[in-house]
């Protein structure tokens, strides 16, 4: 029977096995969204510590005011310059790469520096402002605005068909469609933030459609076997935290999707029928999680049911690998895949102080998560040191060659040239 250390052919590539990295928000390359020697050696050391597949952190398509100032980009040439040296350096280390592309949608903030130079307004679905929200960097740390109601998504459509033109230019392995966490494509889906009366809102064909179409786009530049989507029916809210204590009060607020589990039910029952059609390499599932459920007005925001048991049945596996995200241990994963139930398992958190994490699971070392990471630094270094810290720093518990420590060694003496901002 499989288990997480088999291999996987997913679409067109082949995994040597099915432990997956998940796209995590780190907020490292400075001095711009430009990825830099830090961002390679991170992705590099995880591709040596053995993961099947790695999603790269969420990559903006076009400049937006994202709370995460220098989270990285993919929509120009110096982007594709910048994630060439990544992939490279991942490549060489045996690993498989994927670019998540992602637009924040309605969660961007007018005032943030990086959205003054697009010369763009906050675009949404319509004109509904998410509750919650906390841009630290400006004064009073305001949350989200009202956006201004896209007059032609089509328009929007066009930015993923780009950013999927530079991810092939710059070497990735294939790309994912972001259409979870209250983001654009996932706005659209979402009633409560889409109150169009036009052919891209409304009923649950209607509201698909975008996130169909800009899939579409992307099949354009890619075959669908290096395609790949990460939904999260349950709504909720994505957080950010500096320690782990504090966790449950920052978390509160972010993103404010969700809807009554009949109408979540329908409309990614359509969803996922239509993305069947595609034939896509993967379908990537978010668990419900009480961490990512705020309160929102008195009232918890996610609608909690089984991901696993209501879609899973429903995703072409003869075609489409099923891989699951979310509250997963390598023993669970290991039982989910031998069963049948899921082709692979998506971690996030264990990756961020463990970068040879799959390494440790062959090696039957314990995960221990929690303990390990620094929350302080998480998504920022103290101010004027290496971007490296809380982030590329963490140490290998496995074995290393005198190749890999060679190489381990010339990518952090190419990191340490960059500062913090």
């Amino acid at each position: 029977m499989p288990n997480l250390n088999s291999p996987l052919k997913m679409g067109a590539i082949l995994l040597k096995n099915r432990n997956v990295m998940a796209s995590l928000t780190r907020n490292r390359s400075v001095p711009t969204s430009i990825p830099n020697t830090v961002n390679t050696e991170y992705y590099a050391q995880r591709a040596m510590g053995g993961a099947g597949l790695i999603l790269t952190e969420g990559t903006l398509i076009a400049q937006q005011g994202t709370e995460w100032p220098h989270a990285a980009g993919i929509w120009s040439n110096e982007h594709v310059a910048g994630w060439s040296h990544v992939t490279k350096a991942v490549h060489e280390a045996g690993g498989q790469i994927f670019a998540q592309l992602w637009h924040l949608g309605r969660v961007s903030h007018p005032d943030m520096p990086e959205q003054i130079r697009s010369g763009q307004p906050v675009y949404g679905p319509s004109a509904i402002a998410a509750r919650g929200g906390k841009f630290r960097q400006l004064p009073g740390q305001p949350g989200y605005v009202t956006p201004t109601a896209i007059e032609d998504p089509w328009a929007l459509i066009e930015l993923y068909r780009n950013a999927a033109t530079k991810a092939k230019a710059a070497g990735f392995d294939g790309v994912e469609l972001h259409s979870a966490n209250g983001y654009l494509v996932h706005q659209f889906l979402d009633s409560g933030a889409n109150k169009r009366t036009d052919q891209w809102g409304g009923s649950a064909e209607n509201r698909c459609r975008f996130g169909v179409e800009a899939l579409k786009a992307l099949l354009e530049t890619w075959e669908p076997g290096r395609v790949g989507i990460k939904l999260n029916p349950c709504g909720g809210a994505r957080f950010a935290f500096t320690s782990f204590n504090a966790l449950l009060l920052l978390c509160a607020g972010y993103n404010d999707v969700g809807m009554p589990l009949g109408e979540t039910k329908e409309t990614y029952g359509h969803y996922i029928e239509e993305i069947s059609k595609l034939r896509l390499a993967y379908v990537q599932l978010v668990n419900y999680s009480p961490v990512f459920d705020p309160e929102l007005d008195g009232k918890k925001r996610a609608t909690p049911h089984d991901v696993l048991e209501t879609y899973g049945p429903l995703i072409d596996r003869e075609h489409t690998a099923f891989l699951l995200n979310g509250g997963l241990t390598p023993n669970t994963a290991n039982h989910l895949i031998s069963s049948g139930k899921i082709d692979a398992a998506v971690f996030g958190s264990s990756w961020i102080a463990q970068p040879d994490f799959q390494r440790r699971v062959e090696a039957e070392i314990s995960d221990e998560v929690v303990g390990k990471i620094d929350y302080t630094t998480l998504y920022n270094p103290p101010p004027g040191s290496s971007p490296r810290t809380g982030y590329s720093d963490y140490e290998f518990a496995t074995p290393l060659t005198d190749a890999e420590k060679k190489r381990l060694t010339d990518l952090k003496e190419e990191a340490l040239n960059v500062v913090s901002q």
